[in-house]
């Protein structure tokens, strides 16, 4: 059993999003003011909103991708205020918006510093290259995610899908840690 409990914090869940049919973006535009749309430039509208803090790309194809929430629930409650927002707005939106977690990225501290040398040689699917980048990349299978691991103990998490997977991912790698004696603690 690991000596501490590593902090995680969700920092970023990305959804996909689509509701079925096609959006006049240029209609939105002149609705609500506020939103980014530069066609030349890229084919997604930005519509933000402030709570949760995200931001939606909408595209023509009625397809989105939200980003910014820091929780799976946040990221549906964005999305369907989206839509709401547009209906309220006089856009007509029949069906609700099917949603999709794509991605999560959440930073942990395991509460200990670790000896990366050691652990690049002994974690499987690993990559430390100190020269090019001061942290180890380990690729973990189940749940299947991409760790960095930095010295300090502090780590990046992406890839999961869901929360769950995030808490698993850092837990995994901190047993992993531990068993195999790479991590240090200051008494």
């Amino acid at each position: 059993m690991p000596q501490t409990k590593p902090i995680v914090s969700i920092e970023n869940v990305v959804a996909s999003a689509s509701v079925d049919q096609r959006i006049d973006l240029n209609v939105i535009t002149q609705t609500f003011p506020d939103v980014e749309y530069h066609p030349d430039q890229f084919p997604g509208l930005v519509f933000r909103i402030k709570s949760p803090k995200t931001a939606t790309l909408i595209f023509s194809s009625g397809k989105m991708v939200c980003t910014g929430a820091k929780s799976e629930e946040q990221s549906i409650k964005a999305v369907r205020s989206v839509v709401q927002t547009l209906r309220k707005g006089g856009i007509k939106i029949k069906k609700d918006a099917v949603i999709v977690i794509q991605n999560m990225v959440a930073s942990a501290n395991l509460g200990g510093k670790i000896h990366l040398e050691q652990a690049a040689r002994s974690l499987p699917r690993s990559m430390y290259e100190p020269e090019q980048f001061p942290g180890l990349i380990h690729r973990m299978l189940d749940p299947k995610t991409v760790i960095l691991l930095f010295a300090s103990g502090k780590l990046v998490c992406t890839g999961a899908k869901k929360e769950s997977d995030v808490y698993r991912s850092v837990h995994n790698l901190h047993t992993l840690l531990e068993e195999k004696k790479l991590m240090i603690y200051e008494s």
